[in-house]
C-alpha cells in the first residue's frame, strides 16, 4: 500500500501521546457506537494486526459472573474490523460476511484480543479474507476464537457525469 490509510495515520498521530490511545478508541466508538458497549482500549494496530483490550466489569457480564459471550463476539468483530480499515488499500472495501465462534474456557477477567493476518494477500479481484481473532485472559489463555470471514472487493469507480 502505497498512501498510508486514513485509520493507521490517525493511530500514528495518536497512539504515542499521552491518553493517545484512550482518544483513538473513543473516535472509533464514535464512529460505530455500539461497540462502546464493551468500553474497548486499543493497544496495538498495524497492517494486519490490530490488538484490543476490554475491562470486565458488570455491564458485560453474565448469570455466571463471567465476560459475556456476546461482548466478546463484539470485541473480535472490533478487531477485525479495524485491522481490515488499516489493512485493505483505498482501493478496496471490506464488510464482514460471517463469522464462526468457539467458546473454549469461561472469561473470568479483563480480556484482550488479537487479530491478525500474516501475510496479507494480493488485493485483486474480490474475495474473502478470513481474519482470526484470539481472545486470551489475564493469564493468556484462549477464551474464546473468532473467524471472521471479510468479504473484500474494488470499490467502484465513480462515472463520469457530464457537465
Amino acid at each position: 500500500m502505497t498512501q498510508q490509510n486514513s485509520v493507521l495515520s490517525l493511530w500514528s498521530r495518536l497512539a504515542g501521546l499521552p491518553g493517545g490511545k484512550w482518544l483513538f478508541s473513543r473516535l472509533i466508538c464514535l464512529k460505530a457506537p455500539y461497540f462502546s458497549s464493551v468500553r474497548p482500549t486499543f493497544v496495538a494496530l498495524g497492517s494486519g494486526y490490530c490488538e484490543v483490550t476490554i475491562p470486565k466489569r458488570r455491564a458485560v457480564t453474565n448469570h455466571l459472573g463471567t465476560v459475556h459471550a456476546i461482548a466478546m463476539c463484539n470485541m473480535a468483530e472490533l478487531a477485525a474490523g479495524i485491522m481490515s480499515e488499516a489493512s485493505v488499500p483505498a482501493s478496496h472495501r471490506w464488510i464482514p460476511k460471517g463469522m464462526s465462534v468457539d467458546y473454549l474456557k469461561k472469561a473470568g477477567s479483563d480480556l484482550r484480543a488479537v487479530a491478525e493476518v500474516k501475510p496479507l494477500p494480493e488485493f485483486g479481484p474480490a474475495f474473502e479474507l478470513p481474519v482470526t481473532v484470539n481472545v486470551t485472559d489475564r493469564n493468556d489463555v484462549v477464551v474464546c476464537r473468532a473467524v471472521i470471514r471479510m468479504w473484500v472487493s474494488p470499490k467502484k469507480e465513480a462515472s463520469a457525469r457530464p457537465d
